[in-house]
């Protein structure tokens, strides 16, 4: 499906560790801790790569690493070891760790848009949505007022927040339209991947269903990647076409979706599947 095309990204051995590590580390993990010097390994060695225009679905228990890889990626944390290449970004050829601070803020603001499980990450909550969406792109560059205003409600208008309600701050919207201007912040400048965390946690579930629904429109109308972190693997399921499965730290199972959901290997993967059903 994608074998003739160059991976959007590719990370190689990300390492998150917080604490030393001791040469017993590796041995004397009880989940992702350490039992001799108490070091947590939060993502112990991952790989994988996404495609252009493909979701990838990451799932996993709360404490599986899953939001610590996407905000290493969105250069929240630093992490331990490793590299993530963009196609984007120096050809791919470059490990995005090693860029330099205002390269770094160039990917966050033109090559990749994050939105948060916690709208509070994602937004500045006293200024009107149409503000956060203009503070992205004058991030990337523009200063021009008109086309930050047209593309404001552009993209407000893509998804379902009222024209009338440009002026308004997200601390006066419900937990769902502040996900939804987060989505349209994050796509302010087009960005070629999108990281999406959690996005539905904690969302009456008619909301959820929306908010899926919009970011299924998202991916078909701008062929964007995305990256799309959840516990639940009813979100997984309607979204994503790959799947990769972590626990502890570490992925235990990756593939196509529908096979991973249709014939899982990993015990993990099986509770989590008949969990569903």
């Amino acid at each position: 499906m994608y074998l003739n095309e160059a991976p959007e990204l590719s990370v190689n051995n990300l390492v998150v560790r917080y604490g030393d590590g001791c040469s017993d580390c590796q041995e004397s993990l009880e989940k992702n801790r350490c039992k001799v010097c108490g070091t947590v390994w939060a993502v112990n060695g991952i790989s994988f790569d996404v495609y252009p225009g493909e979701v990838l679905g990451i799932v996993g228990e709360s404490g599986s690493g899953k939001t610590t890889l996407m905000r290493s990626l969105y250069f929240d944390f630093i992490p331990t070891s490793g590299n993530a290449a963009l196609r984007g970004y120096k050809g791919g050829q470059a490990n995005i760790w090693e860029a330099s601070a205002a390269e770094q803020r160039m990917i966050k603001n033109v090559i990749m848009g994050m939105v948060y499980q916690n709208p509070v990450l994602g937004l500045r909550m006293d200024y009107s949505a149409a503000s956060n969406i203009a503070e992205k792109i004058i991030a990337a560059g523009s200063r021009d007022a008109g086309q930050m205003t047209g593309r404001a409600k552009e993209l407000l208008e893509a998804v379902e927040i009222p024209t009338s309600r440009m002026v308004e701050p997200p601390k006066n919207f419900s937990g769902g339209m502040q996900q939804r201007v987060q989505i349209s912040k994050a796509l302010a400048n087009n960005p070629a991947l999108l990281l999406l965390d959690e996005v539905t946690t904690g969302l009456d579930l008619s909301v959820q269903a929306k908010v899926l629904d919009l970011i299924r429109k998202i991916k078909a109308r701008y062929g964007i990647s995305i990256l799309l972190v959840s516990h639940d693997l009813a979100v997984i399921r309607m979204l994503a076409d790959r799947t990769i499965v972590m626990l502890d730290g570490k992925i235990v199972e990756s593939g196509l979706t529908d096979q991973i959901l249709e014939d899982p290997q990993h015990a993990f993967t099986q509770q989590l599947v008949h969990s569903l059903i």
